[in-house]
């Protein structure tokens, strides 16, 4: 029997995931993102070796052979190994808006070299065998890892697709990019965190979000029936994905065709404000409150505001809907260069050089975190004690470092008590964080200790 199939793009809790849907049994199809996609790519033993791009030959010579072809229209482009080529080439498979640098001088990264940073040596969680650094890079199936220290670039390293001229998908990342926009309208007095999120978008004033506030919606605490269950046909996700889809809908479609139109059918369960629940479409909502308290779609806000004036290397660009509408919840690709940049901003309470470009009030807003007993709510068991603020991971550790992540490795990780950014871009088989956290999260606080022993000034 042919199957009709509806290619359903998302970058659901930032992770770029394609998912194809057959539509006459609504079930998912092939071996693309999903568990059993991960089964198989586990028992293939994929290492960060020999799933390297270049090696493979992916989309190389002029056309490429045929079967070194990923295109975005049969869901090639989120297979494993091709995703490893894919978080590095986004712009050419799908829509996107570039978010301008303005031509502004670029900001330069002061090299200072620390000898030792590969053999630090950690213990992940839940395991009794040491692991370094080094090694930690090829387990994470790490593509970039730069790392600050004193405001200096004391390690940079690259692997699979990623160059320093290179971009690559920040997945859930963009959500504390927007969300650090929404602070700095809250703070400059454009927002008003107090407010009903129906006051500001009267066409939302029907659904789950008119009587949240902007607070709820910037801190994900909001009741929404919306579910990110990948591996259900029936949850909401899938809905969502459909309306950002780009492509064109089949003839017999009748559901929302944009992320506007989606946002609006959402319904309300419980309360606002009590628990928190990590959905992408709260970023969806604060991106429209952006745009519609700006008059400019996010990518120009902050280009505005933020990306021209952090002294980049390269433009950034978001993925957009089929009407232009930038997916703020997961979309953003820029260079691992200007990723440090911006980490290093947040640490420097969101001055670059002598300008303030974000103001102290907004940085304090959100390293001070969220409520932990709504985040204990959550389901992130490995991140007890934790919190969340703006979009941004609060860990209320001994050193306030705080985080954004994005699913298949994503992150920035800022520690002010060691003075010290980690930006890191990766391509992980497996979408969930909880998968590299045992060997993430220790390695960072390893190395902040380890960079104040060697150079503590």
């Amino acid at each position: 029997m042919t199957l009709k199939r509806l290619l359903l793009t998302l970058f659901m809790g930032g992770c770029s995931l394609l998912l194809t849907l057959n539509l006459s049994t609504t079930a998912i199809a092939d071996r693309h993102l999903t568990d059993n996609q991960h089964s198989f790519a586990e028992a293939m033993t994929w290492t960060a070796e020999n799933s390297d791009p270049k090696t493979l030959g992916w989309m190389q010579g002029a056309p490429p052979p045929a079967d070194k072809i990923i295109r975005f229209d049969d869901s090639s482009y989120a297979q494993f190994p091709q995703w490893r080529w894919t978080v590095c080439n986004f712009q050419q498979l799908m829509p996107t808006k570039a978010v301008s640098r303005r031509l502004s001088q670029v900001a330069p990264l002061e090299p200072a070299e620390i000898r030792g940073i590969d053999q630090v040596t950690f213990m992940p969680l839940g395991s009794t065998e040491p692991m370094t650094w080094k090694e930690s890079l090829a387990a994470n199936f790490t593509d970039g890892m730069l790392v600050m220290h004193h405001g200096k670039v004391v390690y940079e390293s690259y692997a699979g697709c990623l160059d320093p001229a290179k971009r690559h998908g920040a997945m859930s990342m963009t959500k504390s990019f927007v969300a650090t926009l929404g602070e700095i309208l809250v703070s400059e007095g454009q927002l008003d965190e107090n407010k009903l999120v129906g006051e500001y978008i009267p066409e939302l004033t029907q659904s789950a979000f008119g009587d949240a506030t902007v607070r709820q919606v910037m801190d994900m605490t909001t009741g929404l029936v919306y579910r990110e269950d990948y591996a259900d046909p029936d949850s909401e996700i899938w809905q969502h994905a459909a309306a950002g889809n780009p492509l064109p809908k089949p003839a017999d479609y009748t559901g929302p065709r944009t992320y506007f139109e989606f946002l609006q059918t959402v319904q309300k369960q419980g309360n606002h404000g009590v628990s928190f629940g990590y959905k992408t479409i709260n970023t969806d909502v604060l991106g429209w409150l952006i745009s519609r308290v700006t008059g400019k779609p996010v990518t120009e806000v902050l280009s505005e505001k933020v990306w021209g004036k952090l002294g980049a290397d390269l433009d950034a660009y978001i993925s957009v809907d089929s009407i232009g509408t930038p997916f703020a919840g997961g979309g953003m690709s820029l260079g691992l260069r200007d990723l440090a940049r911006f980490g290093q901003m947040m640490l420097n309470n969101g001055k670059v050089g002598d300008e303030q470009i974000v103001p102290t009030e907004a940085i304090e807003s959100i390293r001070k975190g969220g409520d932990r007993r709504a985040f204990a709510d959550g389901g992130h068991a490995l991140l007890d004690g934790w919190s969340y603020r703006s979009m941004w991971w609060i860990t209320h550790n001994d050193h306030g470092a705080f985080m954004a992540r994005g699913v298949y490795g994503q992150a920035i990780y800022v520690d002010p008590t060691a003075d010290m950014v980690i930006a890191r871009f990766a391509s992980f088989p497996v979408a969930s964080n909880a998968k590299l956290d045992p060997t993430s999260l220790p390695a960072y606080e390893a190395l902040a200790n380890y960079l104040m022993q060697v150079d503590p000034s």
